[in-house]
This record gives structure tokens, sequence and C-alpha cells, in this order.
């Protein structure tokens, strides 16, 4: 059986934090590999197209081989439609999803949330900002109770996605960009006109 970390996100663009937690919940809760799971169309979010945000995660994950991508047909991440379809993918292996503390703030109000808590475990990497304790404290009261759920202090805490958006449209240096985001980025005129 191995154990497989689902890092489900727009990744708009992907970022020296996404990789840097993914290595990170790679080591500590002994994955055997992490897949990235793209949203094509996330709730209320302006994105750059799905395809031009695949071919840069490949990019970024091209030097760690046990970072995969996975494209599923769905618009967003949905338990109802996406857990079957990665229990079916990965049968008979363990599901460990990775989230950063913002969205596992949102986590409880997710539909059939029972569902994903019952059989899969959960890493959670702190953003900047957030209070630790506070966030087990509140897990802690989720009903039905987690399988299992390890907090982490995140290696790059402060990089975001909006910063480096920014970044990369004004053409200027930021922490957390990936050289070959930067440079998919230029050659195809990304966030040029995404605020």
């Amino acid at each position: 059986m191995a154990r497989i970390g689902i890092y489900s996100g727009s990744f708009n663009p992907v970022h020296s934090g996404h990789i840097a937690f993914a290595l990170q919940a790679l080591q500590t809760a002994n994955l055997d590999k992490v897949y990235f799971l793209p949203e094509r169309r996330p709730k209320a979010k302006q994105v750059e197209h799905f395809g031009h945000r695949v071919a840069m995660i490949k990019q970024a994950i091209k030097p760690h081989p046990k970072f995969k991508v996975i494209e599923l047909t769905d618009i967003s991440f949905s338990i109802e439609r996406t857990l079957p379809k990665l229990q079916t993918l990965f049968m008979g292996d363990e599901l460990v999803f990775l989230a950063g503390s913002d969205v596992a703030q949102q986590m409880i109000t997710w539909p059939k949330i029972d569902r994903l808590l019952a059989s899969s475990e959960l890493v959670i990497g702190m953003r900047y900002g957030q209070d630790k304790f506070e966030l087990a404290e509140f897990i802690s009261d989720w009903q039905p109770v987690p399988k299992k759920v390890t907090i982490l202090d995140a290696w790059a805490p402060k990089v975001s996605s909006s910063k480096v958006r920014e970044a990369l449209r004004n053409n200027r240096s930021e922490s957390g960009i990936l050289a070959s985001v930067e440079r998919y980025s230029n050659k195809n005129w990304l966030y040029v006109s995404l605020a």
C-alpha cells in the first residue's frame, strides 16, 4: 500500500511555497508520491488557462521525481465527484490530502466533508500570520473527528500566488518565483491582464 499525497489548488501560478510544502509533506508524512491536482475553474477566482497552469506545474516539478500532476475533468475539487475518482485511481493506496491553513479553516463547511475526513489523512501547512495552536483547537472540534491531521510550520509561509502574479505582471523579482515559471510566463505573456 502506497501513501499518496493529493495537493489540490488553483496553482495560479505554482511557486516555491507550493513546492516546499509538498517536499515537507513528502518527508514528514512519509509519502511515496505527491500528486498536484490543479482545478480547472476554481470557485470565485480568475485564473490563467488550465493548460498554462498545468504546463507550469510540470516544469516546476521536473527536479522532483516523486511529484506528478493529475488532470481530472472536474471543474473544481468536489468531495462528491473528485474523491471517488481518486479512490478508484489509487485503489488500495492510502490518500493524504495536503492543504494550506487558509484552506483548512474552510474545509469543515465543504459538502460531504465527513467522507473525506473518515477515509483520508490531512497534512496542513501554516500560512504566514495564522496561529498553529488556534487551528489545532479549531480542528479538534470538527465532527466527525478527522482520521489523522498533521499541522506543519511551512518552510515558505510568506510566499503567495498573488504576490508572484503581481511581480510577473510588472516584470520584477519576488521571493517565491520559480525560474521555470518565470520563463514560461514571459514566453506566453501570462498575468499581463489578470489583477
